[in-house]
């Protein structure tokens, strides 16, 4: 695989299933609100409240709670929309019949966790990011919608947009990492290959901005857990993915399980009402998580069930996700004064306008075609961008002395570890509906490389426990070969949602696994399979060459085995750091300085045991050829108001071999009205450079590039200075300076 057949994989899709852009929910369609008008008037009180309930059917688990009878509930009028079903044929029995055996005949909704495709298994959302290609992203998730619709969802809970900077939180694998202005573009990217430009054709989806907010800043990394912090660090660090979703048009948000300044996100009626509503303007509908409501109780905010629901609803939820609350209660509250009629016509108006984009009025089969689901899923063009697309996301940590890429000619390889040959965990958690079966495994990928009677093969240990019984054969087979790739990492169950980890070491025995292997003297290559930023700093110590490649999806053997033997050149560059130790986190690039910078003085910021530097930071990855950065320049060094400033930047392929770079460009507020980070993501650029080839890369910058918080909460620009960096990751030093005076 190379660029151009990558270029005529993504015109051929477009072509075929017609590449979309962002539309936003509202259009001032008076003919639509009309409609609701029409609806909303001959609706009882339980319809409506039934259009405000979320069910799963029996196919899937995601919580503690299975809602028994939904079948009933749907003909009762009772629910408004469906998770956890697709296929036509179901999609088609459960929708006829809200269609044709309830009053209203009011279409359902399906929906799903369609996190990094649906069927054709893509790599983990932070393994993409790591792509830092928007294109690419949000090409993914047209396949991923193409895909779900063709089953007959039209639903997404996707994308996760919160800024994650603690390892040991499972969902880490599902954001984009820990930088707010990357998320926000590779929020945008997602909604728009989800949602398209119109939902009502048959291979657009409804996207959900998740989890509103704050849910990555749970305290120590464990799941669900209490988040404290500043309303000025929560505007200007978690909240503005979750803007940059509404402006690109996101149909619906969902709530978080934790609490915000004392307050569960499903209650909030600051983050709900206040900013998303209101200050933000957002028109679609906000859904709870699964049983968030009822989750209300044991923080300890309401006394009871009923006490939750009043809470919720008045708070600004609009649909209940499994708890069955505001079915179970919301009428008597609205009987007793509790809550407002008008705010149950308001959240259904909501509910239903989507519906209407979705032209599921129109239409409530519109996405039960056979042919459509027998001829889209696993297709040839998909799986073909899956391969390039799962290369690209995949992170060279280490190669000394050039051991990679492996020759072709390489005698033997042996390949090695828990995870070499293991299919279900190629793809990772969050799934979808794909079937590990048809992953391809690292070991079935460098055997379609190479001559098989050339690659041999030992489990050596598991991935977690402690049994070394198979370490001998793993240690004869790696002195009988010429090279070793040893794959090891984390299972799918070790990442994701209730899957927190106190500790980010390789599991079980797996570095004395690698131990053995490096002592034979062989050349050991490690490929990480995990979800997570793990220490792996004897790893970088002892082992010569590391690519991390993730939770890679479908595509995953094909893929390692493209980056290892040269047919792909790795790009990916990470959008998460990865410590030294866990006593290190949290530990991300855009901290700010104190009033005792580390220094060689003792009584400064620092620990006595390790560097403050990261083992690799944010930004951070390597290449088989070499990228040099020269002639940094700025074509004014004063920024006026209403003006641009340009900065630019040489650079040269000094390799081998034809390579992407990432220029990465930060800026730094020396002196503001409140402190400011030592450094801030503002642009990049992907080049694409022959060997010998020169580039010179130009950024803009306008006032509105230097806005923060200031001090009386206003988004402004500051006159000061200003430097502006500009390289290969977070931490070059390479910078101009200049001064905004407006």
């Amino acid at each position: 695989m190379n660029k151009k057949i990558l270029l005529i994989i993504l015109v051929l899709s477009i072509t075929l299933f017609s590449k979309v852009s962002a539309q936003k929910i509202s259009d001032d369609n008076s003919a639509i609100e009309s409609k609701i008008d029409a609806l909303l008037q001959q609706m009882t009180l339980e319809e409506k409240i039934g259009q405000m309930t979320l069910y799963t059917s029996d196919w899937d688990v995601t919580g503690p709670t299975i809602r028994s009878g939904y079948r009933k509930d749907i003909e009762a009028g009772k629910v408004g929309a469906i998770f956890n079903a697709y296929s036509v044929d179901y999609v088609r029995d459960l929708q006829s019949i809200a269609v044709e055996k309830t009053r209203m005949k009011i279409p359902l909704m399906f929906g799903y966790d369609v996190i990094h495709g649906h069927r054709t298994i893509f790599p983990m959302p932070l393994a993409q990011a790591a792509t830092w290609n928007m294109e690419a992203i949000e090409h993914s998730e047209r396949i991923a919608a193409i895909e779900a619709t063709a089953e007959g969802l039209n639903w997404t809970f996707t994308p996760m947009v919160d800024i994650a900077r603690d390892p040991r939180w499972g969902r880490i694998m599902e954001g984009s990492g820990e930088d707010t202005y990357l998320t926000s573009r590779i929020a945008v990217a997602r909604v728009k290959g989800f949602q398209g430009d119109n939902l009502a054709a048959d291979n657009t989806m409804v996207a959900c901005a998740k989890h509103y907010a704050a849910y990555g800043a749970a305290i120590a990394g464990r799941d669900y857990n209490t988040v404290d912090m500043s309303d000025r660090v929560l505007r200007e660090t978690y909240l503005p993915p979750f803007k940059a979703c509404v402006e690109a048009g996101v149909g619906t948000f969902m709530t978080s399980f934790n609490e915000v300044d004392g307050i569960p996100a499903t209650g909030n009626e600051y983050l709900l009402r206040e900013i998303l509503k209101k200050e933000w303007d957002f028109d679609g509908f906000v859904v709870t998580d699964y049983t968030s409501i009822a989750e209300m109780v044991p923080h300890g905010i309401v006394a009871n069930n009923k006490e939750a629901g009043e809470l919720a609803v008045n708070a600004g939820v609009d649909m209940d996700m499994q708890s069955g609350i505001f079915i179970d209660y919301l009428a008597q509250s609205v009987k007793e004064g509790k809550v407002d009629v008008s705010d149950i016509d308001d959240a259904v108006r909501r509910i239903l306008r989507i519906k209407m984009l979705l032209g599921l009025f129109d239409d409530p089969y519109k996405y039960c075609d056979k042919q459509r689901q027998d001829t889209l899923i696993y297709h040839p063009e998909h799986l073909a961008f899956a391969r390039e697309f799962t290369a690209e996301s995949m992170v060279l940590l280490k190669n000394q002395n050039q051991l990679l890429p492996l020759s072709k000619q390489t005698g033997t390889i042996a390949v090695i570890g828990p995870l070499a040959d293991s299919k279900k965990d190629m793809i990772g958690a969050w799934s979808a509906a794909g079937d590990f079966n048809k992953s391809v495994t690292v070991l079935e990928g460098i055997k379609e490389k190479l001559p098989k009677q050339r690659v041999i093969y030992a489990q050596g240990c598991e991935v977690d426990g402690d049994d070394r019984s198979g370490f001998d054969e793993a240690v004869t087979l790696a002195s009988r070969s010429d090279a070793v790739v040893l794959v090891i990492g984390e299972t799918k169950e070790m990442s994701g949602e209730a899957a927190s980890r106190s500790e980010i070491t390789l599991p079980g025995v797996q570095q004395e696994l690698a131990e053995a292997l490096i002592a034979t003297g062989k050349p050991v290559v490690v490929v990480l399979i995990n979800g997570r930023p793990l220490d792996l700093s004897w790893l970088d110590t002892h082992v010569p060459a590391i690519l991390e490649a993730w939770f890679p999806g479908t595509q995953a053997g094909h893929a390692v085995a493209d980056v290892l033997f040269g047919d792909y050149n790795p790009s990916g560059k990470l959008t998460v750091t990865f410590p030294r130790n866990l006593g290190q986190v949290p530990i991300f690039y855009n901290n700010k300085n104190t009033g005792r910078p580390m220094s060689s003085d003792k009584y400064t910021s620092k620990y006595l045991d390790v560097a403050n530097t990261p083992l690799y930071p944010f930004g951070y990855g390597l290449s088989y050829t070499t990228f040099q950065y020269d002639n940094l320049k700025i074509s004014s060094p004063v920024l006026k108001a209403n003006q641009k400033i340009e900065v630019s930047v040489q650079v040269t392929n000094t390799g081998k071999m034809a390579g992407q770079e990432v220029v990465q460009l930060y800026l730094r507020d020396l002196v503001g009205s409140v402190t400011r980070p030592v450094k801030e993501l503002k642009d990049f650029r992907k080049i694409y450079l022959e060997p010998g080839a020169q580039s010179v890369v130009t950024f803009e910058i306008t006032p509105a590039t230097l806005e923060f918080l200031t001090r009386d909460m206003q988004w402004a620009a500051e006159p000061g200075e200003f430097d502006v960096f500009v390289g290969t990751d977070s931490g070059t030093t390479q910078s101009v300076r200049f001064s905004y005076s407006p």
